[in-house]
């Protein structure tokens, strides 16, 4: 039984009803649930062409997506978190003694065949289990 679970919550994606339902399955009572996203802020030569308060938009507007996303969520926060998804999301986990996280990935394609790019990386450099749901 886990007792600082992760679930790594993409707002594109319909993974969270069921990353959702697995870490109540492997919680220990008392257990700590965060829905975490990370925001990736835009980068190189597009932040040149993009408004400081369109970026700042972007990030509450999303920042709202998820507090909505796990408001009916019981025992569940929402941590938003900023910076490249992957890395990120492991060197929190570290940081803030997590045990398990829980990932979702999307189909296969040729260049990431056996996982999602972000699944394979958090897989690869977690510092904890982590349970990957297609």
């Amino acid at each position: 039984m886990y007792h600082k679970i992760i679930i790594a919550l993409s707002l594109e994606h319909g993974i969270a009803e069921r990353a959702l339902e697995a870490a109540r399955c492997m919680a220990a009572e008392g257990a700590i649930i965060e829905a975490v996203h990370v925001y990736e802020a835009p980068r190189g030569a597009v932040s040149a062409y993009l408004d400081e308060k369109d970026v700042q938009k972007a990030y509450a507007a999303t920042k709202q997506r998820l507090a909505d996303r796990v408001a009916e969520a019981e025992g569940v926060t929402a941590v938003m978190l900023t910076g490249h998804s992957s890395r990120t999301l492991t060197e929190y986990a570290e940081s803030s003694g997590a045990d398990l996280i829980i990932s979702g990935s999307h189909k296969p394609g040729v260049s990431d065949y056996f996982l999602g790019t972000t699944a394979a990386r958090i897989v690869r450099h977690a510092p904890c289990t982590v349970v990957v749901l297609r």
